[in-house]
């Protein structure tokens, strides 16, 4: 495997301490570890101008969300956040250094949404909790300081594919008008085991030590309580038949992720649907190196590259330290 070597140390560091997967775990156990490990990756802490909890209303009670808010007066332009875990691990918690460094790094709000998770709030749970409080913060955006005008949504694993869904559901429903959508390693189609990635081994998808196709089926069995919910496009965007109409989107993929393939095929489908799409393979990455800045150099050049993304969505200008070529739409293949 073409692993980069801050992979193969952070796999060996597994090795060595013998981390259990995940998917071998009692919920509640994958879930305090999955916080753990993200913590542990994350690097610094970085201070945000106002850091705060509070709630929306959901489809079936108040959701949690937290907000992230750079120094400004008036409507921001505002990332709606939507964490990453399958849709069973992860909260407002584990997302928290993702969005601490894009407020700051935008700079612009972040909002994120705790949505319910499977197995307690099976599909399509998690959909309606992301897309109600999505169409909540548009339509009441004094409350929260959001301007409507410019509203992102986006995430990570489970929460890239919760934003794909949510733009489907704001363009069947009229709204809310979105400005972009930042998809890191989505999930797109559930149908089946994903196959090893182009150029790579059966054995890459299997290793204990990294995320794997055993992870993808454990999340999904949670997820699905119906398998034949697969093909419904709210779980699986890459089934959708029209993807025209859909805001500006930014796919990253990791190189050494079973998620990749389906991640870089919907980034093609929007792009012929003409829908502006900017995608990077970050190479030698894994899944789950966007969340860990603190241990892989790549994860911070992903988030870089995010912001990037939503000062242009957003009309904002670019700080002097960034480069002209992280606005220019990335061949996949070349993330570096």
């Amino acid at each position: 495997m073409s692993l980069d070597p801050q992979v193969v140390a952070y796999r060996a560091a597994r090795a060595a301490t013998g981390t259990p997967p995940l998917y071998t775990q009692t919920l509640a156990e994958a879930r305090a570890a999955d916080l753990a490990a993200i913590r542990a990756g994350g690097g610094d802490v970085e201070p945000v101008h106002e850091v705060r909890d509070t709630t929306v209303p959901g489809p079936a009670g108040d959701l949690r969300v937290r907000v992230h808010r750079p120094a400004g007066d008036g409507p921001l332009p505002t990332l709606v956040y939507f964490f990453g875990g399958g849709w069973t691990l992860g909260s407002v918690e584990t997302a928290d250094g993702i969005c601490r460094r894009l407020a700051n790094a935008t700079p612009c709000q972040v909002v994120t949404v705790g949505y319910r998770l499977a197995p307690e709030h099976p599909f399509p749970a998690a959909v309606l909790d992301c897309h109600v409080a999505t169409r909540w913060l548009a339509e009441h955006a004094a409350d929260l300081g959001v301007d409507p005008d410019r509203l992102v949504v986006g995430g990570d694993s489970a929460g890239g594919n919760l934003a794909a869904a949510v733009t489907l559901l704001a363009r069947a429903e009229g709204g809310p008008r979105l400005a972009g959508q930042l998809l890191v390693y989505p999930n797109t189609d559930q149908r089946s085991t994903p196959r090893p990635a182009e150029g790579r081994d059966a054995d890459d998808d299997q290793d204990p030590l990294l995320f794997n196709r055993h992870s993808v089926d454990w999340y999904r069995s949670h997820y699905l309580a119906d398998p034949a919910d697969a093909a419904d496009p709210l779980a699986s965007p890459l089934l959708a038949d029209d993807l025209s109409g859909l805001p500006p989107a930014l796919v990253l993929t990791a190189e050494h992720d079973p998620l990749r393939d389906e991640g870089e095929r919907y980034a093609q489908r929007l792009r012929e649907a003409g829908v502006p799409v900017r995608a990077s393979r970050y190479p030698g990455m894994i899944h789950g190196f966007f969340a860990m800045p603190g241990i892989f150099d790549a994860g911070r050049r992903a988030q870089d590259e995010a912001a990037a993304f939503l000062r242009d969505v957003f009309g904002l200008s670019v700080p002097p330290a960034a480069t002209p070529a992280a606005l220019v739409d990335t061949p996949v293949g070349d993330g570096r």
